[in-house]
């Protein structure tokens, strides 16, 4: 288990005045959200119009009452936050405007719900009636607890406990066989692959060597482990978080990869060269708002053009670079075909395929969806690149 995130002696703590007495407490935010100013202590007799209110106005509320209860809170809160506005505003003039619309009401939402706050004990107990045992979930997402009292978002602390099932049960991937054994086991803060056509999409392209292949940013190990189920003898894997490092050494070694796979800490490539080259960089060009959200947003595309950019260099000189991309961005006007035509063209590099495949997760049916117009024309595609002039 490993420890995560900053020491204690640097975390930023919450103050409050509680029984006529000023306490305090780590502050614990995945996402970095500074701690509330104001802090009320609260319990169940706060109606729910006047917590949505005092939350919207930034007030954090202090849970002191039945746990239970502070979920059926959160979600009344939640009900009021998704209400439709009387009078609609004016519909968006583009779907960029669209996007960036809905990434604010995304944004504001997310505050207001994480307004409602639970206190935990140091070995991470939650001292309210009918208060589940998150101690392991904590453990598993923050390392050993220290001893300290700390306080936390209620959603987040929800969100923790919803990962802590997924790393336990494992997501299916059909890519990988049939056998029950094949999952790939997420930990927290690192992406789930639950969106299945792009590994469709690698399991059926044509391998240009068998021998080598390098995985950048890996993320789970999802795209190294198929890639080694294919018959890759040797794939070298990279990231840069930690998180998902141990968690993709972990799954390899479920699935009995580690033998194949090496793991290596890198922004984008391991030295040398490979005659095959993957990246699936994240597929829309904005700025994350959480660490978990770096899995798909690429503000600036710094990824992408950093693959694109470095490919020629890190590619054998009859291999192939498959990139792995949604063309969602391009339907709301974020990024341009032709801005992606232009990096592969001065990356020195030339498209040999391309690989198609529509999606068919729950939101490209989902007509309330305020982007759905750009969600149900997108096509997710495998790009396989070569080198655009004779290699020596």
């Amino acid at each position: 288990m490993e420890p995560q995130g900053r020491g204690v002696s640097e975390s930023p703590r919450i103050e409050w005045a509680e029984g006529g007495l000023q306490r305090d407490a780590r502050w614990r935010s995945e996402a970095a959200v500074p701690p509330p100013r104001r802090v009320q202590v609260v319990d169940d007799t706060l109606p729910a119009d006047t917590a949505y209110r005092l939350a919207s106005e930034g007030t954090g509320l202090l849970w002191r009452s039945d746990f239970q209860n502070a979920r059926q809170l959160l979600q009344a809160m939640a009900r009021r936050a998704d209400r439709k506005p009387r009078k609609p505003p004016p519909p968006p003039s583009s779907p960029a405007e669209a996007f960036h619309l809905h990434r604010q009401a995304q944004g504001q939402r997310s505050r207001v719900l994480g307004k409602v706050l639970v206190e935990l004990e140091g070995d991470y107990r939650i001292a309210l009636p009918r208060a589940p045992d998150l101690r392991a979930a904590c453990a598993q997402a923050w390392g050993p607890p220290d001893g300290r009292p700390s306080v936390a978002s209620l959603r987040e602390l929800l969100g923790l406990v919803g990962a802590f099932e997924w790393r336990r049960k494992g997501v299916a991937i059909p890519a990988l066989g049939a056998a029950p054994g094949n999952r790939i086991h997420p930990h927290y803060g690192v992406f789930s692959p639950v969106r299945g056509e792009y590994l469709d999409l690698i399991a059926a392209a044509p391998l240009p060597s068998r021998e080598l292949a390098f995985d950048i940013g890996t993320g789970t190990g999802v795209i190294a482990a198929l890639l080694a189920r294919r018959g890759v003898q040797r794939v070298v894997a990279t990231d840069q978080d930690p998180r998902a490092l141990a968690c993709a050494r972990e799954n390899f070694a479920r699935l009995g990869l580690q033998d194949r796979v090496e793991l290596l800490e890198a922004d984008l490539f391991p030295p040398g060269r490979a005659p095959l080259v993957v990246c699936n960089p994240p597929w829309l060009p904005a700025r994350p708002s959480s660490p978990l959200e770096h899995a798909i947003y690429d503000e600036g595309s710094r990824m992408l053009r950093g693959f694109l950019a470095g490919l020629a260099n890190h590619l054998a000189p009859q291999g192939e670079g498959w990139l792995i991309l949604s063309d969602l961005a391009e339907h709301l006007g974020l990024r341009t075909r032709e801005e992606l035509a232009g990096w592969i063209t001065a990356a020195r590099l030339r498209v040999v395929a391309r690989d198609d495949m529509r999606p068919s997760h729950p939101k490209v049916q989902d007509a309330s969806d305020p982007l759905h117009a750009a969600r149900a024309r997108e096509v997710t595609s495998l790009w396989r690149l070569g080198h655009g002039v004779t290699q020596q």
